[in-house]
């Protein structure tokens, strides 16, 4: 008998003691990844652009652990490096980063403006650089890590209207593959959760539209949007040390619909 199997216990589900930075969790899916990172045991750091963090402060206090936060551009240098800096200040180490923080602009593509194109690439994909590359060397210090990038059902495939998303949400799966490849060494794992179509207030618009509300539900399998607590064992999974042995791979969290034609 292997008496490692022994070994094995669902504390290797727990955050207890670990230090997170989710970006832009102060709404929508980034919420449901910070919440149930505090319910795991871990504290968070959380930098935001909008100014209302009242819902996430009193969904994080509530489970006893500790939040702070800082506004910032995630889209300069700069401000990935104060990020790293304020959050060591504040807690003297990071162990998980999830490079939540996105945009998106619909349009038609023959005269898709230039601005929008780089203002979402800027924050789907650079951003998604700029800070992990800051994180991951704290990391390495360390000794240890876990980096968690947000991708897309649009990861792998392509929808008409949104050429910058399509193209950044292919390229973090291309990142999450890199940092692997590169911090592995390190005991840091890098991998990516890619959300399908989830209801939220940022697609309230996007699901009014009945005849594009169903022609996406009709292909989840499931028959559903997802809800945001969907989305939360996954992110505690991998953030976990249940998760050590899975590094620069990616899991769908799309009731399915990355399986259907």
């Amino acid at each position: 008998m292997n008496n490692n199997l022994s070994d094995f216990s669902l504390d290797t589900f727990s955050l207890k003691g670990k230090v997170a930075i989710v970006t832009g969790a102060n709404q929508g899916l980034g919420m449901a990844y910070a919440v149930a990172f505090a319910k795991a045991g871990a504290d968070l750091f959380i930098p935001h652009f909008t100014d209302d963090v009242t819902e996430i402060k009193q969904l994080i206090e509530e489970t006893g652990r500790q939040v702070k936060f800082i506004k910032g551009d995630l889209t300069k240098k700069e401000d990935c490096c104060l990020v790293v800096s304020k959050c060591l200040e504040e807690y003297g180490k990071i162990d998980i980063l999830v490079n939540n923080a996105g945009a998106g602009f619909f349009g038609d593509f023959t005269d898709y403006p230039d601005d929008a194109w780089k203002k979402v690439i800027d924050i789907n994909l650079n951003a998604v650089y700029y800070l992990g590359h800051e994180v991951v060397k704290e990391m390495i210090k360390q000794g240890s890590g876990k980096i968690i990038n947000i991708g897309s059902v649009l990861s792998f495939t392509a929808d008409k209207g949104c050429p910058p998303y399509v193209a950044s949400k292919h390229g973090v799966i291309g990142l999450t593959k890199l940092f692997a490849n590169e911090a592995g060494q390190y005991n840091i794992q890098t991998n990516a959760i890619c959300p399908g179509f989830f209801a939220t207030d940022v697609n309230k618009q996007l699901r009014a539209d009945v005849n594009f509300y169903n022609k996406i539900t009709n292909r989840i399998p499931t028959g559903r949007w997802g809800e945001l607590k969907d989305l939360m064992g996954t992110a505690v999974f991998l953030a976990s040390s249940a998760s050590d042995y899975i590094n620069g791979w990616y899991i769908n969290v799309d009731g399915g619909f990355h399986s259907t034609l």
